[in-house]
């Protein structure tokens, strides 16, 4: 780690949703009429809440398929091509800022995307308390917030308790992805995962311990811009071993 991350992660006695921190910040934004459109006429049918409790995937989707989960899609540009690409596995999506909940929700439905549903919810309590274990192909943590300033790492939601609960919920096999442009928050990632059991990384020797963008994460428009820029992105792919 670099001077900027001499703090470290918190330990994974100290789960963050437990200690009451936050890794997000709700703001408040205007809403448009298509994202209140999503929240209001689509969200009855694929919007899902912490009430609905441990899911049944199978009788969710109604079918048998790899399932991916996105925590932090944002505006849900990303997470919506995904499933558009790839109607032969299912995506719940995981956001907490109602404009992106409700534009993503907009376009899944103009879309007539069957293979997508949504949280609008803190991703800690809806990993822990409504995803069964071992039942998911990949979890997606694709530029979350890096708080960058010391005092506010612990708001990072790269922890080891987080990893390890991200591991619970795997199918052995299965793979936590994660991307930054932040390279103080790629190395705490690294770092994080290099210690974390029940992981394996999935980088060549010759780039770890990051991979190259895999062909199905699409690139961001920030990420587009970064790159005229000459900033740099970092993508970490973890298998979780078999037990």
């Amino acid at each position: 780690m670099n001077d900027t991350d001499t703090s470290g992660p918190e330990s994974a006695d100290a789960p963050l949703h437990r200690r009451g921190i936050k890794s997000y910040v709700l703001r408040a934004g205007r809403m448009t009429t298509a994202q209140t459109r999503g929240l209001e006429d689509v969200w009855p049918r694929l919007g899902l809440s912490l009430e609905d409790g441990r899911l049944d995937l199978d009788t969710l989707f109604g079918r048998r398929a790899p399932r991916v989960v996105e925590v932090g899609f944002g505006m849900g540009a990303s997470l919506i091509e995904q499933a558009e690409s790839h109607p032969e596995t299912d995506y719940i999506g995981i956001e907490v800022h109602a404009p992106g909940v409700g534009k993503l929700l907009d376009e899944a439905d103009k879309r007539g995307l069957a293979n997508l549903r949504v949280y609008r919810e803190d991703a800690l309590a809806v990993l822990e308390q409504c995803l069964p274990e071992a039942s998911l192909d990949s979890v997606q943590l694709f530029f979350p917030d890096p708080w960058p300033k010391k005092k506010h790492h612990k708001r990072r939601i790269v922890q080891p308790a987080f990893v390890e609960l991200v591991r619970t919920r795997l199918k052995p096999g299965g793979t936590l992805h994660m991307a930054t442009d932040w390279a103080a928050y790629a190395e705490w990632m690294a770092e994080v995962m290099a210690e974390a059991p029940g992981y394996a990384n999935t980088a060549e020797a010759d780039s770890a311990p990051y991979v190259p963008r895999p062909d199905y994460r699409p690139l961001t428009k920030f990420e587009v811009r970064g790159e005229r820029l000459g900033h740099g992105v970092w993508d970490l792919v973890h298998r979780r071993a078999a037990d």
